[in-house]
């Protein structure tokens, strides 16, 4: 019996130690943060900034007045204030290790899943999820992979219990895998290590239009049957859900959006966009946003600039594009952290530093839809936001000291930090 109670104990220390952090509270009093350089993610900036916040939402933002201070008071003199990062196009909370197969929930079988919820597979304790909110990142777009069409994604707050308590958005949007063009020769099969086109391009566009004719054609019949992927069309066909398509190459590019004219896709969004700049005064006048390639990337093609992938968001910008900045890719899901460094280096790569903080922040918030609640510091808006110690943007100083989610007071503490205080205690640093 004795033995029994040592096991349980040294069980329960175990759990306690990679315990994923306590989601916070409701927010219960005001609270004003005084002082602060407020960088409102719209391009603006205020100094010696009062930002005010009660049961979640911002009540007051403007100059650091006395008369307009309610509840707890935070002094943040010499730092600054950001809403919080949005992280798009994500597959955060979707696979916690890559090896373990029981772990992944990134994908299903088959070529067109528009049933798949990528919502219901999210993770909220996922140790990869804690992992991005010292950085500022606080939202996310949790999207499937593979097949055609992958399913729908949603957009999650990252401080929750479980995926009922993390939702902002519920299936937001659908994801499109465009055909690809061109593909790379596989030098291990013996083949031309360059570019060749895809023989099967016209074979796939047919069956992805046959897709939509089929899914149309259930909408519209008197007698409907049931069958869930074309029925899970719907909020397509009718508008109400975003089509984010997948695509790089000029020529795809131009091709996917004449192909959402031809289906009637009230609101698209390209994915990728390796070549968008090419097509950007097209794509200012249908109005469609680009989520870009990620920035900390290498070009694709040899005759592209060698700094194309730091500098096609200003092209984009200074074009008149929405753009924002995503981050799939390899080891996507802990890169996410990094996402404010991607949008330093467009800046020092020529974009003012106020409209690099906008393509994380306001243009990710409008391209994802959620630009009501999130995205900006803005009274009515939800105070997701946080403090940092110097520039987010540069991550020598995004040192961040407090950070909120719809008003809650989340913890910063994460494997990671408390493996850094383990070992500094070590060391005796």
């Amino acid at each position: 019996m004795k033995n029994i109670k040592i096991y349980i104990v040294c069980f329960l220390l175990s759990c306690a130690v990679k315990a994923q952090q306590t989601p916070a509270n409701k927010q219960s009093e005001s609270i004003s943060i005084q002082g602060a350089t407020a960088h409102l993610g719209n391009g603006k900036i205020i100094e010696n900034s009062l930002i005010v916040f009660e049961n979640g939402k911002i009540t007051y933002v403007g100059e650091n007045v006395s008369d307009n201070i309610k509840g707890t008071t935070i002094d943040a003199s010499n730092k600054h204030v950001y809403p919080g990062f949005i992280a798009p196009n994500t597959t955060l909370g979707l696979v916690e290790i890559g090896a373990v197969r029981a772990t992944n929930d990134i994908s299903e079988i088959g070529e067109y899943n528009p049933h798949i919820r990528s919502l219901i597979a999210y993770n909220a304790e996922s140790k990869i999820v804690e992992s991005m909110r010292p950085n500022g990142v606080l939202v996310a777009q949790v999207t499937p992979r593979g097949g055609r069409i992958s399913g729908t994604s949603s957009i999650v707050q990252l401080d929750a219990w479980n995926w009922e308590d993390a939702v902002i958005k519920a299936d937001d949007g659908m994801h499109i895998n465009w055909p690809d063009l061109y593909s790379r020769g596989r030098w291990w099969l013996g083949e031309e290590p360059g570019y060749k086109p895809n023989k099967k391009y016209d074979e796939q566009m047919t069956e992805l239009q046959a897709f939509f004719d089929q899914s149309k054609a259930l909408a519209t019949s008197e007698t409907p049957s049931k069958h869930l992927p074309y029925q899970s069309m719907q909020g397509v066909l009718e508008g109400s859900q975003r089509v984010f398509i997948h695509v790089h190459h000029e020529k795809a590019i131009l091709e996917a959006i004449a192909f959402a004219k031809k289906n009637n896709i009230k609101s698209m969004v390209i994915v990728g966009g390796d070549e968008a700049y090419k097509v950007g005064t097209t794509l200012k006048d249908n109005n469609i946003p680009v989520l870009l390639t990620r920035t900390h990337s290498i070009p694709k093609n040899e005759d592209d600039d060698y700094d194309l992938p730091y500098k096609n968001a200003k092209n984009l910008v200074e074009m008149g594009v929405l753009v924002g900045l995503q981050n799939s890719g390899q080891m996507e899901r802990a890169n996410a952290r990094n996402l404010p460094f991607q949008a330093g280096t467009v800046v020092a790569h020529g974009l003012d530093k106020e409209k690099a903080l906008q393509l994380i922040t306001e243009n990710n918030a409008k391209i994802l839809g959620i630009e009501d609640t999130m995205g900006t510091i803005a009274v009515g808006k939800d105070a997701t936001l946080f403090i940092s110690k110097g520039d987010a943007l540069d991550m020598r100083t995004n040192q961040l000291e407090k950070a909120y989610i719809q008003g809650r007071d989340i913890s910063l503490e994460t494997h990671q930090t408390t493996l850094y205080k383990r070992y500094s205690n070590k060391y005796g640093h």
